[in-house]
């Protein structure tokens, strides 16, 4: 079984470089000589030849550290937030992220990475930590409350953790987020619902020591770096199993992180929790197809829900299982884009579970509505970057609307333009008294 298989789960722009086109013009005594036109050999005029523009210049790369990773400069394919004008229709949020983000044979994270490039998409890659530590080197782990090396999800093979590095890599540079989904998994009775923030905050560095160090660790010199700060690139992470939050957010805001998504919530527009310090970015609750109940909007939660933590069940099974993950995506896209706009978020994990049919499901849910008017596919960085450039109490009118409930009077009238200030009436001309 790969290490993949192995977790235990419960529940636009790029940067532009500018070029400079350079010619020479010349002035014949008669006139009328075109700029870079031949000349006779005769001629007083000396032959001009035209100047090649320069290749455009590349960034700046800052190797830090062991050379691992390194800063190149501002992230490509990143939008500049826009602020909501009054009585606009706000833009549909989707956010597909995936746990764990190792490349196996299977070639998930490439595949994602693809369809993302056709659809104009920006996604966020929990990457957990151990994906890029060799096995023979897990005694580098000192995981809170276990033992030392202790995995839940395994280890990857050299060559996977050679796969891995590569997407990230590309990821990166596609204007991707890279977060993080820690070290070793640990869920249940002895998880890290159970770790302190000291803990949590020891599994944290753990996780980014063995990202900032991977050069070392792996003893692979024929890769390039990693082209991101990751102490910069890292602001969010979910959870393993959604567990643990509780301890984990004190930690996130002292490490001046901006997000989580560890929660399980419902489909209505974010909030700032811890103090306004952080956003609350949970997975939400959506339609369940055939029943009363909804179901997490994450693969695991869907899947669990068909056939209990049985990832290999009967075939006859899979074409219905597929259909009904799909239409439940697709209910909970449908119940926020036509009512209260809040931002939708998705989660998944690079598992090819009862055939593959989980991530079928969600690259047709991906299809099916991307470019549809109003709709962005971002990752959670770029989703808190808008948030963060809004009017607070544009927020707050949004956050005012439960789910699958619509603005009273349309948008117009729900975000309308607030009441300008009366226009004060000149002053009015002294009269003398009379006399």
């Amino acid at each position: 079984m790969d290490a993949l298989s192995r977790r235990t789960l419960l529940a636009a722009g790029a940067a532009t470089a500018a070029t400079l086109a350079a010619g020479c013009g010349s002035n014949t005594a008669g006139g009328g000589q075109a700029a870079g036109a031949a000349t006779p050999a005769d001629s007083s005029t000396p032959t001009l030849t035209a100047i090649p523009a320069p290749p455009a210049p590349k960034p700046q790369v800052v190797l830090i550290g062991d050379g691992s990773t390194s800063d190149t400069g501002t992230q490509p394919h990143q939008p500049i937030p826009d602020r909501l004008k009054p009585g606009e229709r706000p833009p549909q949020f989707v956010v597909f992220s995936w746990d764990g983000a190792g490349e196996l044979d299977n070639g998930l994270f490439g595949r994602f990475r693809r369809l993302a490039q056709e659809h104009n998409a920006s996604m966020t890659f929990f990457l957990s930590g151990l994906y890029l530590l060799p096995e023979s080197k897990k005694d580098l782990y000192l995981p809170p409350q276990h033992k030392v090396g202790a995995s839940d999800i395994g280890y990857l093979s050299d060559r996977h953790i050679r796969d891995t590095l590569e997407n990230l890599h590309a990821a990166w540079l596609e204007g991707h987020e890279i977060g993080t989904h820690f070290n070793g998994h640990f869920c249940g009775d002895t998880g890290v619902g159970k770790w302190s923030p000291e803990e949590w905050d020891s599994e944290i560095q753990q996780a980014m020591d063995f990202v900032t160090n991977w050069r070392t660790n792996t003893g692979f010199t024929d890769l390039p770096a990693l082209p991101f700060d990751y102490r910069k690139e890292l602001i969010g992470s979910r959870t393993p199993c959604l567990e643990g939050r509780r301890n984990l957010l004190p930690t996130a805001v002292k490490r001046g992180w901006r997000y989580d998504s560890s929660g399980n919530g419902s489909q209505v527009w974010p909030q700032k929790i811890q103090g306004g310090a952080l956003w609350d970015l949970p997975l939400q609750s959506i339609p369940f197809p055939g029943h009363t109940f909804q179901v997490l909007s994450m693969d695991y939660n869907i899947m669990y829900n068909q056939c209990g933590p049985n990832t290999k069940a009967d075939p006859a099974l899979h074409p219905g299982f597929q259909s009904q993950a799909r239409d439940a995506y697709l209910m909970g896209f449908d119940r926020t884009y036509t009512t209260n706009r809040a931002p939708y978020i998705i989660g998944n994990h690079f598992e090819e579970w009862n055939g593959g049919i989980y991530m079928n499901a969600v690259e047709e849910v991906l299809k099916s509505i991307a470019g549809k008017p109003g709709v962005r596919l971002v990752s959670f960085r770029q989703l808190v970057d808008w948030l963060d450039a809004q009017d607070p109490a544009v927020l707050r009118k949004l956050r005012s609307l439960a789910p699958g409930q619509s603005p009273a009077g349309g948008w117009k009238n729900f975000l309308g333009t607030p009441a300008a200030a009366p226009v004060p009436s000149p002053a009015a001309p002294a009269i003398a008294a009379a006399g």
